[in-house]
């Protein structure tokens, strides 16, 4: 389930980020939610948007979290617009799925453009992986069965 990181903590590096502890630039931010560029960025533009408070991943989403995950798709879709990402209907957001997440710490990956993935690309954020999940498809979920599968 959902567990907050002590401000303090030096495990997760998402946390730290969250925490102010890096030097990561943050490119939009609120009480609940920050987005700035994925590090390793597989897309002409990688966004991550990421909750403040720490979860662990889309494992650990229930029903509760409807609100948290519509806000990360709003702010992914946000910055996604305000860094020019283009053809706004041309875009990925999702997560990925336990066991092939990189962080332990939920993060929404914004991408664009989607036309021009590459076949890794595909792989790791297309229609067709079994390893990302949109955001309907975790909110569809969420609302059915009040947790993902």
């Amino acid at each position: 389930m959902a567990t907050q990181i002590d401000d303090d903590d030096d495990e997760c590096p998402f946390c730290q980020i969250a925490n102010n502890q890096t030097d990561t630039e943050i490119l939009m931010r609120d009480d609940e939610l920050l987005c700035f560029r994925d590090a390793k960025a597989d897309a002409g533009l990688h966004l991550l948007v990421i909750t403040c408070t720490h979860i662990d991943s889309c494992k650990a989403l229930r029903a509760q979290h409807i609100p948290t995950v519509e806000r990360m798709g709003e702010m992914g879709r946000d910055a996604l617009e305000k860094n020019k990402a283009g053809d706004l209907t041309d875009i990925r957001l999702g997560f990925h799925v336990p066991p092939f997440s990189s962080v332990p710490h939920l993060h929404l990956h914004a991408l664009s453009p989607a036309g021009e993935m590459s076949e890794g690309w595909q792989r790791r954020y297309g229609p067709r992986s079994h390893w990302f999940i949109t955001v309907d498809q975790v909110l569809t979920q969420l609302r059915t069965r009040g947790r993902i599968k």
